[in-house]
């Protein structure tokens, strides 16, 4: 038996790294999967991250890109929160007045949070957003 050299055990190394960084969590959601790996990876201009969660969550789920598509997320990922999810009402930040830094009253609107909370999970096979997600309203004339 041939030992393996510094090479194959340094790439099996990042194999492994990159297989768990892109591996769906047990239960997380679509959104909160793609979410999460926008974060870390950023956006390619493809499905990447929601082709790779159906075929490793959802195989079934073979219409999944159209129906994105059809919600408004097109083109890629990103475009999943641009047009078609977002943070659930209950996590923004209520609107209040504040005083600036004039000393003048001031009004700040509603936010979404900073950070998203742990995903409220999902059916294991489900391609449907966890409750920490909601579909943005769209016109149906524009």
């Amino acid at each position: 038996m041939e030992p393996t050299s510094i090479t194959e055990r340094a790439e099996r190394i990042l194999h492994d790294a990159a297989s768990t960084l892109m591996t769906p969590t047990a239960g997380e959601c679509l959104a909160c999967f793609v979410a999460r790996q926008l974060d870390e990876f950023g956006c390619d201009g493809t499905h990447r991250f929601a082709s790779h969660y159906r075929d490793s969550v959802a195989p079934r789920a073979t219409a999944l890109l159209a129906r994105l598509s059809a919600m408004g997320a097109c083109c890629c990922d990103c475009e999943m929160f641009m047009n078609t999810y977002q943070p659930a009402t209950r996590l923004w930040t209520q609107a209040h007045e504040f005083v600036d830094s004039d000393d003048c009253d001031a009004w700040a609107e509603p936010a979404p949070p900073d950070t998203m909370p742990p995903c409220e999970t999902t059916r294991r096979g489900s391609t449907q957003p966890c409750a920490n997600w909601e579909r943005v309203s769209r016109s149906r004339y524009r």
